[in-house]
């Protein structure tokens, strides 16, 4: 504890040895009554504020806790400060009824109410919610209770003795059920919670049994203002002191919430109980007829409007509740289409994995004739040559390393193993796609028109797999508009942080979109597709970290779009070198018919 804390707890010791003292030493008289009850008044203030720098460090539930109880001890506080008007200012014994018996009825309120906060636990704001607004009915009905038992006794039909026996009675179950409260939340805590638990539980023991002595010495009529009578009680006050100073030291930290909800369901169903009440109470207000007709009607009145307060919390509380309901069911709904999508990208990928065996297995067998086929070539281009003829041998080649190449990439996805991947240009990958579509298909009336976004940032990827990808769609597109021709739009562009590459062709359209990325689906005719081609670039996407998706077009024709991570760095003028194909054709070029 830092100096200036020890000075203030050293400070609230000090005034209660002083009342101790001047209770000893002093005769009964004007100055010792003004001695006890400035005393009681800056220990009271001194409890207030010392609540003060432990609500401002809190949070949330926390804050609100301490911030109750600090509203508590006003509350005493200010009843305190009436007393001190009547018996210094005035020089007059405090009045019975007082009108500051209400004051000190309702500081114990608060305090009660603080005790819903849990602060010990960590809870959601959904069950804070309601356990707050259930907890709020309980005190309307506390204090419609006083207001019904206590009031009219006070200033509809007065009657000192049925206000005083009313009032310490409300007052009495008031202090028990403040006392049962701390003692749950006590042996349920745990570390420093359970310290603050327990000096809460002994400061209000001890001023509970204090007054109750007080009381008894006041009906006896030996109890006067700084007699002995007032130590114990002024020990309950500078406890307050010592409570704060001691949290705000040691800042008690949240334990995690149990998993019973008893506690919630107990407490609702009190709530519940305490609107089923109000109609029992209005019935004896009605024919009570003991009871002078004036306060009948006064408590006829006060029921009326505490039923309709009541009512006013349970709708709003069956508000939250139809809202806390409807948001269950529709994260339940989300939760089962996320489930039925898990279920069919798990189907998919194990018939991706089905497939790069037989992938792997082809794989082996193609490339010992790709060798000897790349060694042919070899001898061909060393021989004397034509510019024609070693044009077609330079063109044969690069087909074959290219299809050793798609070899190597289908060995790789069959093993698992990830390909090494480095910053691409989309815009010339496409070029060299569309490039390379298949010379037989170049006779028909079919038009490639690209339209490549400038300035796109790179992705980070294999190029020989996302060639590969870029091809089997060209090539898809193009055999759909083989029979009637069209144009095959190729387009890239930047949408937040990924790069888009869209085919749209103006073929026949996708009969089943939804199986287009299944292995063996294919639309061609037997013996003109195995329908591996899109299932093989789904996987490939999918290792990319990228999305591919396929619709039809409204006026015919099918759109395959493939989105990529795009990456972005702060500084646009980078000097790293981008891996990308080169093309001959410039970007935005539509290819010759």
């Amino acid at each position: 504890m830092s100096r200036h804390l020890k000075l203030w707890a050293l400070g609230a010791t000090g005034l209660l040895c002083a009342q101790a003292a001047a209770s000893l030493m002093l005769p009964h008289g004007f100055a010792l009554v003004a001695l006890s009850d400035f005393t009681q008044l800056l220990l009271l203030l001194s409890g207030t504020l010392a609540l003060l720098p432990v609500t401002l460090a809190s949070h949330g539930r926390t804050r609100a806790f301490w911030g109750l109880m600090m509203l508590g001890m006003a509350f005493w506080f200010g009843y305190q400060v009436l007393w001190c008007y009547f018996e210094v200012f005035l020089h007059r014994e405090v009045p019975n009824p007082f009108v500051g018996d209400v004051v000190l009825f309702l500081h114990l309120v608060p305090m009660t109410a603080a005790l819903a906060m849990q602060p010990h636990l960590r809870q959601d704001n959904r069950t804070s919610r309601l356990g707050l607004l259930d907890f709020a009915m309980l005190l309307v009905w506390w204090l419609y209770l006083d207001i019904v038992a206590v009031i009219p006794w006070q200033y509809v039909h007065r009657n000192e003795t049925l206000y005083g026996r009313s009032l310490n009675v409300l007052y009495l179950i008031e202090k028990i059920v403040l006392l049962g409260g701390l003692a749950v939340l006590w042996s349920r805590s745990n570390r420093s919670w359970r310290t603050v638990y327990a000096g809460w539980f002994g400061c209000t023991l001890t001023y509970s049994l204090s007054s109750y002595v007080a009381n008894w010495a006041i009906e006896k009529r030996v109890y006067f203002s700084g007699s002995l009578y007032d130590v114990p009680l002024a020990a309950s006050m500078a406890w307050v002191t010592w409570i704060g100073l001691s949290a705000f030291q040691s800042s008690p930290a949240q334990q995690p919430a149990r998993s019973t909800s008893g506690h919630g369901v107990w407490v609702a169903r009190l709530g519940m109980i305490t609107m089923f009440s109000l109609p029992l109470f209005a019935a004896w207000s009605m024919f009570d007829v003991a009871t002078p007709r004036s306060v009948r009607t006064f408590r006829l009145a006060v029921t009326l409007g505490s039923m309709l307060l009541l009512g006013t919390m349970v709708f709003f509380k069956q508000h939250l509740l139809d809202h806390e309901l409807l948001r269950l069911l529709k994260s339940s709904q989300e939760s089962f289409e996320n489930l039925q999508h898990l279920q069919t990208q798990l189907v998919q990928s194990e018939k991706l994995a089905s497939l790069g065996q037989l992938v792997g297995g082809a794989a082996h067998e193609l490339n010992n004739p790709l060798t000897a086929m790349m060694g042919y070539s070899d001898l061909l281009a060393a021989t004397p040559l034509d510019s024609e003829q070693r044009s077609l041998a330079q063109k044969i080649e690069q087909q074959i390393r290219r299809t050793r190449t798609l070899v190597s990439s289908m060995l790789s996805l069959a093993k698992q193993v990830p390909a090494e991947k480095s910053r691409l240009d989309i815009n010339a990958l496409v070029q060299t796609a569309v490039r390379l579509y298949p010379p037989q298909l170049r006779s028909a009336r079919i038009q490639v028109h690209t339209d490549l976004a400038a300035g796109l940032p790179p992705v980070l990827g294999d190029s020989n797999q996302l060639l590969q990808v870029c091809l089997h769609v060209t090539n898809n597109a193009l055999h759909a508009m083989a029979e009637k021709g069209g144009i095959l739009s190729v387009t890239t562009r930047r949408v937040d942080d990924w790069v888009v590459i869209e085919f749209s062709d103006h073929g026949n359209g996708i009969q089943e979109p939804d199986r287009i990325f299944d292995p063996f689906y294919t639309t061609r005719p037997v013996g003109q597709g195995a329908g591996l081609g899109l299932s093989v670039c789904y996987g490939i996407i999918q290792e990319h970290q990228g999305k591919i998706l396929c619709e039809n077009r409204p006026e015919g024709g099918a759109i395959v779009r493939i989105e990529m991570p795009a990456v972005v760095e702060a500084d646009s003028t980078r000097s790293s070198q981008l891996f990308a194909f080169r093309s001959d054709s410039p970007a935005g070029a539509a290819s010759r018919p």
